[in-house]
């Protein structure tokens, strides 16, 4: 390895400065992400793809915590380290392909791709701010990279673009199915309840309307007015308390690690 390309290696995957990063690095802000992809994944027509290992069902928690923690953990790594992590998935995404004896269509992979886009944008504006044009482009640069990074191709360069081709994949790749209530059944089994009803609560807030439409959710969330007072509990240290209240024991100390400040 040459001087130049050592240099390379030890570049941040994504610039310390990036609005990624800040996204990436709020625990709560990867919660509302987390689920959003949780309702998407239930209605995506491959989701067949994921009880096929049958660990979708087993554990749909864990699962669809592990693709928001590789995407995070591409978000704050080195280049060298990013793209193992990418290689990683590559890599397991062929081994179930072999299993299966088929191919897992490039377009799901985009779907995951756009949806970690979408939410990441959303679930801060919900909690923070409205971000300008550049910091979206900049979501959707980051995101990108690591599409190319999966060999996948005509990806959108800019957030116009994205947002034509990610209004074309909801309405295209979308269904309610007897994967989509069956999952949904294991998350209330896995929640609770109360859980449960807070994760519905915030996917109305997050969804498109075309996938709320398909879930049957109100257009209304019963959290809106709510997080206004959860902001506040923010700044008096309150929301580590909260967040106990909300979430299942055994993911409070992978959230809590969630929480990014270098």
């Amino acid at each position: 390895m040459d001087f130049g390309t050592k240099l390379f290696s030890m570049e941040n995957f994504v610039n310390k400065q990036s609005i990624v990063r800040e996204i990436w690095g709020k625990s709560d802000t990867i919660l509302f992400i987390f689920a959003g992809a949780s309702a998407e994944f239930a209605l995506n027509k491959a989701v067949d793809w994921l009880y096929f290992t049958g660990k979708l069902p087993k554990d749909p928690l864990g699962r669809l915590f592990s693709t928001v923690k590789y995407a995070r953990h591409i978000v704050f790594s080195e280049n060298d380290a990013a793209y193992q992590a990418i290689n990683a998935i590559n890599t397991a995404h062929a081994h179930v392909e072999n299993q299966r004896g088929k191919s897992i269509p490039d377009w799901a992979y985009k779907d995951v791709l756009y949806m970690l886009i979408d939410y990441s944008i959303k679930a801060y504006e919900l909690l923070e701010r409205p971000l300008s044009n550049s910091e979206k482009q900049e979501v959707l640069n980051v995101f990108i990279k690591v599409g190319k990074g999966m060999r996948l191709e005509n990806l959108p360069h800019s957030y116009l673009e994205f947002e034509v081709e990610r209004a074309k994949h909801l309405q295209s790749n979308l269904a309610f199915g007897h994967y989509t209530k069956d999952l949904y059944k294991q998350y209330r089994k896995h929640l609770g309840i109360v859980r449960y009803s807070l994760l519905l609560e915030t996917q109305i807030l997050l969804l498109p309307e075309h996938a709320r439409q398909l879930l049957r959710l109100r257009s209304f969330s019963l959290l809106k007015p709510i997080l206004s007072i959860y902001k506040i509990s923010r700044n008096l240290n309150l929301d580590s308390f909260i967040k106990n209240l909300l979430l299942p024991p055994a993911y409070k100390k992978d959230i809590e690690a969630m929480n990014y400040s270098a």
